[in-house]
């Protein structure tokens, strides 16, 4: 995820580099802020669903050994 955001403020670098004009300059920097800000939240969702996703597989592998307790008690009566 890290190379995306990298990748998505690089490029309009070069479209920075491009410019002749102070303002055409201006106006590029202020699309580079906003594509950063941009790439900086979708990192921070994808971090943060993965760390949901992460309690999730950690609940479900408790609740399968419930589960299964509570089957395998069931067979040995």
């Amino acid at each position: 995820m890290k190379k995306v955001v990298a990748f998505a403020v690089a490029a309009p670098l070069f479209a920075l580099a491009a410019c002749s004009g102070s303002s055409d300059q201006d106006s590029v920097r202020s699309e580079i802020a906003g594509v950063r800000a941009t790439a900086q939240a979708a990192d921070q969702k994808a971090t943060e669903a993965l760390a949901t996703a992460q309690r999730a597989a950690q609940d479900a592998a408790l609740a399968n050994q419930k589960v299964d307790r509570v089957f395998n008690s069931g067979l040995r009566k």
